[in-house]
């Protein structure tokens, strides 16, 4: 009989690597839980705090030589784990929402989404192929990835939980377009990848009819059933004692988990029924006292589901992968932030009824985060995309994240009271 011995090594050991890493976790989980205590007392947003900490990590990583998660070798763990955060994100900002499902009181959002998105699109399109030198197709996966805007990031200037609603305008569209563009870019992620890997226009036919009316029509479809049915059992079987009210907060975990499997499991986007599914549970009985348990349970996951993937993406960092950009890629994050994404939104929001300063204020919050993480994932794990440019698309998005978590994370509070009605983003 065999047996390993307790002490592997004779003496004192010292700075194990993974003793390390969990005293990291440790300290990063109390600066999250400092920094969302006082989310509102401050001038910049918590996940400042988390990529400054990713950061810190990286150095530590350089000097230690160790071999870490790289973002092109290492794509479909990343997926994952920013697939997790993004969906529970989607289900949790569906539930805030509690406008009616009318044409008038999606307005903003459906401009936002029909208009300013494809404009996005085509204005990284455009940069991509004269400025990057990339090919067409590639050009519209890196359009892909940078249109969505992130609904983890937005919460700090969107809508508040239910019952506490502040549904102005601004508020709302931001909200809404968060909860939905994560899913609605996939179908251009596609075309970019069917356009370098295919060719031609072959496949057009099957794209349009497979990975947009099908995968979109569906993911609505059993989102808005499956949410609307669990709402409805989770209500019932707490009025009847079956569920502990003390467990309400976990609902939303096993719910998004069930609707986006059985979705994906159709062949439809996950994204889409992940927010269509808080739209609709939250819909059964939207006054139900339920609603503000799940939703407050599903935005403990979701903030440290945040704090997980952007210390990664932090912690991912090196010169060499900075510098893969170059200076023109680098010139794509102001091109972005400062021109695309202001004009596309207030081109799509021409003769609304925003005042200018809104409308400038929904132009430059596009913040860019965790969905886009997700979609350089999925395009590098694809392996249509030649090495240089699955490198220059990668860390040309990664810049534009990091870059937009700072800027934006600092102005959300200054820019907020400047530009938004009194009360606005009062909790």
């Amino acid at each position: 009989m065999s047996w390993a011995p307790l002490a592997a090594e004779r003496g004192f050991s010292f700075a194990d690597t993974y003793a390390v890493g969990l005293l990291f976790c440790a300290v990063a989980v109390f600066a999250a839980i400092g920094a969302l205590s006082h989310q509102r007392e401050r001038a910049f947003s918590a996940a400042i705090i988390y990529l400054a900490l990713g950061i810190g990590a990286a150095l530590a990583i350089g000097l230690l030589d160790l071999d870490w998660i790289d973002p092109i070798d290492d794509a479909e763990p990343i997926e994952h784990l920013s697939e997790l955060a993004v969906i529970i994100a989607l289900f949790g900002t569906g539930l805030k929402l509690d406008r009616p499902l009318d044409r008038r009181s999606w307005s903003g959002v459906g401009r936002l989404l029909l208009i300013a998105m494809p404009l996005t699109i085509a204005g990284v399109v455009v940069f991509g192929t004269q400025v990057l030198g990339l090919s067409l197709g590639a050009a519209v996966v890196l359009g892909a990835i940078l249109t969505p805007t992130d609904p983890v990031l937005a919460g700090d200037i969107g809508v508040g939980p239910p019952g506490e609603e502040n549904e102005h305008e601004p508020n709302f569209s931001v909200t809404g377009e968060a909860g939905l563009n994560d899913g609605l870019a996939l179908p251009f992620l596609f075309l970019g990848l069917f356009m370098v890997d295919q060719g031609g226009s072959g496949w057009f036919g099957d794209w349009l009819a497979a990975d947009v009316l099908y995968a979109i029509v569906v993911g609505v479809a059993i989102g808005g059933v499956v949410g609307f049915g669990l709402g409805g059992l989770a209500v019932r079987l707490r009025d009847r004692r079956l569920l502990a009210g003390a467990f309400d907060g976990w609902l939303a975990i096993p719910s998004v988990l069930a609707i986006y499997g059985l979705t994906e499991i159709a062949g439809a986007y996950g994204f889409v029924a992940a927010f269509v599914g808080g739209l609709a549970f939250r819909r059964y009985e939207r006054t139900h006292e339920h609603n503000r348990a799940v939703h407050d349970g599903a935005e403990v996951v979701e903030k440290f589901g945040e704090l997980a993937v952007i210390l990664l993406l932090g912690s991912m960092l090196t010169l060499d992968g900075l510098g893969a950009p170059g200076v023109t890629g680098w010139l794509l994050v102001p091109a972005l932030l400062l021109l695309i994404r202001p004009i596309s939104v207030l081109i799509a929001l021409l003769r609304s009824d925003l005042p200018a300063g809104e409308r400038a204020f929904v132009g430059w919050f596009g913040v860019r985060g965790i969905g886009s993480l997700y979609y350089v994932a999925v395009a590098v794990g694809a392996g249509v995309l030649s090495a240089a440019d699955a490198r220059l698309i990668a860390w040309t998005a990664i810049a534009c994240v990091i870059v937009s978590i700072v800027v934006h994370g600092v102005t959300a509070a200054p820019l907020s009271r400047r530009w938004l009605p009194p009360g606005a983003l009062d909790e």
